[in-house]
């Protein structure tokens, strides 16, 4: 029988039915979904490795001598052939890993070290943490009338003052000593006089830390090596001048790297320097191991730009030195919106000159003024620190010192005291781009939050002042404590 055309044609039907399909839709999904619970639990409990709720010290102990300075000890750990050890200790639970045969380093001779990385926290249960912190509160308060209130000014009140308490018990720093009568005596020792100026922030400091309990003459005692020389000294020395500080640093460091092993041992990252005038970011250009690798206390701490490295390095206020407790001046004495005068070296200032020059609640002046500085910042409610040639200005430590709310036209600045320092509890933060609607943001701040910032402002101001003998909690101390965090010690045996 011939078979019909249809029938040569016709194939069986491969398609499945609808319910076949709904049920192989759930085994991938399913596999997809077991897998994405996989990674989450999996990175969640990795990144108790390295992410900590506050930062604090890491130590990397480093043998045999290293053959060059290298600026990621991260990466240099990841790479080595040999060995290491990274030890997390947590309040409820220590992780030692062990790691083998990864890649050689790029910046290490042969053979290779051994590198043990462990960060350190205070190992107590929470009960003990808990009565500690009671405890530190309680001589703090007896001692300089800590008031409850002034909780809101930090990120971690309870943190800070425990922390406070171990950094004055057990900080040590050594300082490369030099004669009276060395050439640069001028600027490698502290001034035997009252410092002064724009930036005396600088001076103050070396002054202060000389004096202080801080100081080892032990080198094997210190956390940290400051390399005492001044940057200000230096660019009104008539021998070096601006043009030839870049060299005189950079002799001054080959200098130290050969008669002293603490900087080799190291690549300079347990080494500080300090700066205040923005020359400084500059300074480094033919030593770039100090910009690399040690710390720099800098009051232009402009994170935008490659010399400043936040975290590694620490902002310090820009203050002129002023004698004397602060004015009193309260809100309802304070008539004026806003209030700025300086110099038109910025776009920024321009800009704020050029749109508010002709109003009537906000102040603002292109020059000095004719009548005194400080009756406008008492008079005012807001003081504006606007960006000039950079970041920083002195206005932020004018504006706290007589009670005005510091209204911060300064994009990328790193602002001092950070770490600790919660500033939108006693300043307003402006975005540059913001400066034509400026006084709208400071008109919607009602006045209940306004009385906040103005008696936080109170609170805060006692860390942003220089004294000629330092005084707990004051600027000099405030910069230690931003040592203290940043306390990383690379040490070879």
């Amino acid at each position: 029988m011939a078979r019909s055309l249809s029938s040569l044609t016709s194939f069986p039907s491969s398609r499945p039915n609808l319910s076949e399909l709904k049920g192989l839709f759930w085994i991938p999904t399913g596999f997809l979904l077991g897998i994405y619970l996989f990674i989450f639990f999996h990175v969640s409990s990795t990144m108790k490795l390295v992410v900590r709720e506050y930062p604090h010290q890491t130590h990397f102990y480093i043998t045999p001598k290293l053959s060059s300075s290298f600026n990621n000890i991260t990466s240099l750990a990841a790479d080595t052939t040999t060995k290491y050890v990274v030890q997390v200790d947590q309040p409820k639970f220590i992780q030692i890993l062990h790691v083998n045969n990864v890649s050689e380093p790029p910046l290490i001779s042969t053979p290779l070290p051994e590198i043990i990385a462990s960060t350190e926290r205070n190992k107590y249960s929470s009960d003990d943490k808990n009565a500690r912190s009671r405890r530190v509160d309680q001589e703090i308060t007896k001692g300089d009338k800590w008031n409850k209130k002034q909780e809101e000014i930090f990120h971690d009140r309870n943190l800070f003052l425990e922390d406070y308490r171990q950094m004055n018990a057990s900080l040590k720093i050594f300082v490369y000593p030099h004669k009276p009568n060395h050439p640069f005596a001028n600027v490698l020792l502290p001034y035997k006089f009252e410092p002064t100026g724009n930036y005396a922030s600088e001076s103050y400091f070396k002054k202060a830390l000389m004096t202080s309990h801080f100081i080892t003459t032990h080198p094997s005692e210190a956390d940290l090596f400051f390399l005492p020389f001044s940057i200000a000294s230096l660019r009104h020395d008539k021998r070096v001048g601006v043009g030839g500080i870049q060299n005189f640093i950079r002799d001054y460091i080959y200098k130290v790297s050969h008669e002293y092993p603490y900087w080799n041992r190291s690549g300079g990252a347990d080494h500080f320097y300090v700066a205040c005038h923005s020359i400084g970011k500059l300074a480094m250009e033919k030593a770039v191991e100090v910009r690399g690798n040690a710390i720099q206390l800098v009051c232009s701490s402009n994170y935008f730009l490659q010399g400043y490295v936040p975290h590694k390095d620490a902002s310090v206020p820009q203050i002129w030195p002023r004698q004397g407790d602060p004015p009193n001046q309260p809100p309802s004495k304070r008539k004026t919106l806003a209030f700025y005068a300086g110099a038109m070296n910025s776009r920024v200032r321009e800009s704020l000159v050029g749109l508010w020059k002709n109003d009537s609640e906000i102040s603002v002046h292109q020059d000095r003024l004719k009548t005194p500085y400080h009756e406008s910042l008492l008079g005012s409610k807001f003081c504006i620190h606007a960006k000039g040639f950079e970041v920083n200005t002195a206005r932020i430590g004018d504006a706290l010192y007589y009670g005005c709310v510091p209204v911060i036209l300064a994009d990328h600045y790193d602002l001092p005291f950070a770490d600790t320092l919660n500033w939108k509890s006693f300043s307003v933060i402006v975005s540059t781009i913001d400066i034509p609607v400026l006084k709208k943001i400071l008109k919607e701040i009602r006045f209940e939050e306004y009385v906040t910032l103005q008696k936080n402002v109170m609170k805060v101001r006692n860390h942003f002042q220089w004294h000629t003998f330092a005084v707990n909690y004051d600027a000099f101390y405030m910069v230690m404590y931003e040592l203290w965090l940043r306390r990383t010690t690379v040490r070879v045996y």
